[in-house]
């Protein structure tokens, strides 16, 4: 929307009633050495005209995905979402409201909270659902500060093949409160997180053992023996998952999960330069006062009619104060809105359509690159993503590609030294055949 800056009266009015001379009062706490070298160096003042010029010219430096055929994956997919999810998402009364702290008049949002939890719980097979988190890296962070509350152990197991984002995001989270987060490696044939070596880092003091699956790289994990060995060890189990991928795969509440993350931005979420995004959260029953956000529930109102409400509220803002079990401040609320309408409007066999089609995709893609000479990095099983060695620099290769027309990676060395010469590609339902033989094409040149 148009900006439009405050003019010197206000300002003046401002600084009045806060009883200031001027806006370097307000700053006058913060040493004027500290204030000078702060200050950004900024070029000469524009007209209103000028900048707008200047900033549609820095816009038209971005390609989007209606210029760009992508391929892209390491945990932002591009998928087709159907027009009844902006269409609902975009209705004022979703758009405009603030947390539901009156449930008497926000059963609406409430009601659109429960169903996306509902429809979480059926695609994990998990009993309880929260009305979702920041984004999967940050829910990761949770569910391993949970898992340390619930066992009162001092060492999180995280597979070095889960999602660096989130690796990173959860040494954030633990490192204020003291937990240490060690990483268990990936084989190097295989891709999948290394089981042996999993069992030799297991002992009294791991709080949970957390893979994804699929793993970053892709490839699916051995995650009902990794669970078996965190329970046998007295640890809890965390799986982070990918949701379209659970069309197709066993659900975590079925081979023993007891905490589950993921990043919801799949399920009808623009890739949007990486978000906004959709923090997914399940856990068994046991979890449940401990579990981050908010939860919402289903009852009847005094005159027997069905009600919606916040059963559980753990943020720190209010309600629970000290006894806050995460300082979440937001549920992502128009995120799982969308998600939930994605999920409704597709129902279960539209997702395994989904699914489906973006397996057979991906297994296209990487049969044909193999044809043409290119080598698949790792040789374990996978759904819909994949990492390619490629000759020579990957990231030129990334920005050649991206001049023929077509958006792949990101490359693994900046996370992965050992993975250099590698990056992922994925391929979802929206990808044609001519599209991968054009892909193909291109990396053959």
């Amino acid at each position: 929307m148009p900006w439009l800056p405050h003019t010197e009266r206000d300002r003046r009015e401002m600084l009045e009633a806060l009883g200031v001379d001027s806006v370097d009062e307000l700053f006058a706490e913060i040493p004027e050495k500290l204030r000078e070298s702060a200050r950004p160096d900024l070029p000469p003042p524009l007209t209103e005209m000028e900048l707008l010029d200047h900033a549609g010219a820095l816009a038209a430096q971005n390609r989007t995905l209606d210029e760009l055929t992508c391929f892209a994956g390491g945990g932002i997919y591009d998928h087709f979402i159907p027009a009844i999810v902006h269409s609902v998402t975009s209705r004022p009364e979703f758009v405009t409201p603030y947390t539901p702290y009156q449930a008497e008049a926000s059963q609406g949002t409430l009601q659109a909270m429960f169903e996306y939890q509902t429809m979480i719980c059926e695609l994990t097979a998990m009993p309880i659902a929260n009305a979702s988190l920041y984004d999967g890296a940050t829910a990761l962070g949770e569910a391993v500060l949970l898992a340390a509350n619930s066992t009162r152990r001092s060492r999180a197991l995280v597979s070095a093949a889960l999602s660096p984002a989130a690796r990173r995001a959860t040494r954030t989270y633990c490192e204020a409160t003291g937990l240490e987060v060690v990483e268990i490696p990936w084989d190097d044939e295989s891709g999948q997180t290394d089981l042996g070596e999993l069992a030799k880092m297991l002992d009294d003091e791991v709080a949970c053992v957390a893979l994804q699956q699929p793993n970053y790289f892709g490839v699916l994990e051995e995650v009902a023996e990794a669970g078996e060995q965190a329970h046998e060890a007295g640890a809890l189990f965390v799986a982070m998952v990918e949701p379209i991928s659970l069309a197709l795969l066993t659900p975590p509440g079925e081979y023993g999960a007891d905490l589950v993350v993921g990043e919801g931005q799949p399920l009808g979420l623009l890739p949007g330069y990486g978000g906004p995004l959709l923090g997914i959260f399940a856990c068994r029953d046991e979890f449940l006062r401990r579990m981050p956000g908010r939860v919402v529930g289903r009852t009847v109102d005094a005159a027997g009619e069905e009600a919606y409400c916040l059963t559980l509220q753990t943020r720190e803002q209010h309600i629970r104060r000290g006894r806050a079990t995460s300082n979440i401040c937001t549920n992502e609320g128009l995120c799982a809105l969308a998600a939930a309408v994605y999920m409704a409007a597709l129902g279960p066999e539209g997702l395994r359509e989904v699914a489906l089609l973006g397996a057979e995709r991906a297994h296209d893609l990487r049969e044909k690159l193999v044809a043409a000479g290119l080598e698949p990095r790792f040789a374990g099983p996978y759904v819909n993503e994949f990492v390619l060695r490629v000759a020579g620099d990957a990231e030129a290769l990334v920005r050649e590609l991206a001049g023929a027309g077509y958006l792949v990676g990101p490359t693994l060395a900046r996370d992965y030294e050992e993975l250099d010469d590698c990056l992922l590609l994925a391929a979802t339902e929206r990808r044609t055949v001519e599209e991968i033989d054009g892909l193909v094409a291109a990396m053959r040149s």
